[in-house]
This record gives C-alpha cells, sequence and structure tokens, in this order.
C-alpha cells in the first residue's frame, strides 16, 4: 500500500475506537507523524463507509484517508474527487481498489489500484492563488518533484518520498525519527543535493563523523560535512552542479538523485543503528 500511494506507512492500531465505531486501520506516515486511517470495505463502495471514513478522519483529526474497496461506484469516485478538489493541502483522500493476483503457481498477493487520489498540483495552486507565493521558481520546484517520482516509479525504484509541494527541498523516511535523507534544489548556486540530515541530535553527528572514512568508503561518495554549530540540525551531503531551468537535463538530474539516496538509505543506518 505504501509503495502505491508514496509514503511510509506506519502501522499503530487495528479497530482503533472513535466514539462507538472502530475505524479498521490507525497508522502514521514514518518521520512527520501525520495520521493515517484506512477503511477496507471488499465490496462495492456505498454512502455507509464513505460517511465511516470521513467520522473516523474527524475523529483522529487525520491527514491521509484511505478507503480500500473491491469495486467503486462512479458517484463515489466523484465525491472522494470533489473533497480532495475543496479541501486545503493538509488533508489527503485516497480511493484505491484491491485484487487479489497469481503469477503461476506464485502465492496470491494483493495488488492495490489507486482510483483517486490528491491533485498536487490544484492544490498548491489553490492555496498559493492571491498570496504571490506561486512564483516561477515555485512552479518548476513542484513539476521537478512530481516528474521525480514518476521517474522512479517507472523506474522500479523502492525509494519514497513525502508528498511533493512547490519548495526547493522533499524528504523520504529511513525508518528513524534521529534522521532523514533530504533532496534538496539549490536555484542560486544551481546545485541539486543529496543530504542525511539530522534535526535535533548533535551527539548522533559526532557518532557518525567518528566513522566519517568508512562512510564515504561504503557510499563511494566524497562528503560535504557540516555540524552547523550554534543550530539543532546537522546535515551530511552530497551536490552536483545543475540548472533546475534545464528541463532537457532533468532525468540526468533524477538518475544521480535517486542513486545517491539509495546508498544514502543503504549505507548511513548501519553506522547508527
Amino acid at each position: 500500500m505504501g509503495d502505491e500511494v508514496g509514503f511510509d506507512i506506519k502501522l499503530t492500531q487495528t479497530e482503533a475506537e472513535v466514539g462507538d465505531f472502530n475505524v479498521d486501520i490507525l497508522a502514521e506516515e514514518e518521520n512527520t507523524g501525520k495520521k493515517i486511517i484506512i477503511e477496507n470495505q471488499l465490496e462495492v463502495t456505498n454512502h455507509d463507509h464513505l460517511g465511516k471514513v470521513i467520522t473516523y478522519a474527524s475523529g483522529y483529526d487525520a491527514g491521509v484517508i484511505i478507503w480500500v474497496v473491491k469495486d467503486v461506484r462512479e458517484e463515489h469516485r466523484r465525491a472522494i474527487d470533489w473533497l480532495n478538489e475543496h479541501t486545503d493541502d493538509e488533508i489527503e483522500f485516497y480511493l484505491v481498489k484491491i485484487e487479489l493476483w497469481q503469477i503461476e503457481d506464485s502465492p496470491y498477493a494483493p495488488k492495490f489500484e489507486i482510483v483517486s487520489k490528491p491533485n498536487d498540483w490544484a492544490k498548491a495552486v489553490k492555496e498559493s492563488v492571491g498570496s504571490g507565493e506561486l512564483t516561477e521558481t515555485k512552479v518548476n520546484q513542484l513539476e521537478f518533484w512530481n516528474a521525480l517520482k514518476e521517474y522512479a516509479k517507472q523506474n522500479n525504484s523502492k525509494l519514497r518520498f513525502h508528498k511533493s509541494a512547490p519548495q526547493h527541498w522533499n524528504n523520504m523516511s529511513i525508518g528513524s525519527n534521529d534522521a532523514h535523507i533530504s533532496l534538496t534544489i539549490n536555484s542560486r548556486e544551481n546545485l541539486f543535493a543529496v543530504e542525511f540530515y539530522i534535526p535535533d541530535n548533535k551527539e548522533l553527528y559526532a557518532r557518525l563523523f567518528t566513522q566519517k572514512d568508512a562512510i564515504e568508503r561504503d557510499l563511494d561518495e566524497k562528503l560535504e560535512w557540516m555540524e552547523l554549530p550554534g543550530k539543532k540540525a546537522s546535515r551530511v551531503k552530497v551536490s552536483l552542479p545543475g540548472e533546475l531551468s534545464k528541463r532537457d537535463q532533468w532525468d540526468n538530474y533524477f538518475f544521480w538523485m535517486l542513486n545517491v539516496a539509495q546508498k544514502f538509505k543503504d549505507v548511513f543506518p548501519k553506522y547508527f543503528k
């Protein structure tokens, strides 16, 4: 499921109470802690379950609502589309069909198909109308992150990104609250970067720095170590020259970012877990 919707899902509780009702699965997005509810309906969508997912979402102040069904009525698909179009970028509704697949004699496995999901582009524009925030650079940033996610999917990358936004960074979880990987675009200096970002743990940074040579050898990368004295955060990064405006080079930037990010995800946790 996480692969399909594009973020890491961490189970919190099954059959979680919401007043007199119970939501099938209560979870959260790793690294951000955003609450996720998942309602399973192994039949055709109906009004009863549409009402339930909204009730559960309000009960847990969920940011992500996933409704898993056997089949979808058109009026319910339109209802989920409408909810995505008329809520802000803090709320995401997903309508997902589930099928059971078997290839030759392999074990049966679930196959998910997203029928309705948020339109990140439309929401970003809606949030920015009248504020003057959606500059040409921010438009390019949003398009770059969306294109990167599509490139990753087409190339069978196992990396999962946070939701795209018109900003210069996009994060991904490594399964720890102490650190995450951040992909960044520096339009002023014309640099792309992959960072191992530590929000508030100088002890972790110091421990990693004592293993600097081994980490760089493992990664086959020369890293920039940034303790950032006086700040809570620390970071370790590698950069690539490039210009966001050069769209014909985006595939090259995507390839580099995914390759380095995967190495970061494989290597760094070995040195602090």
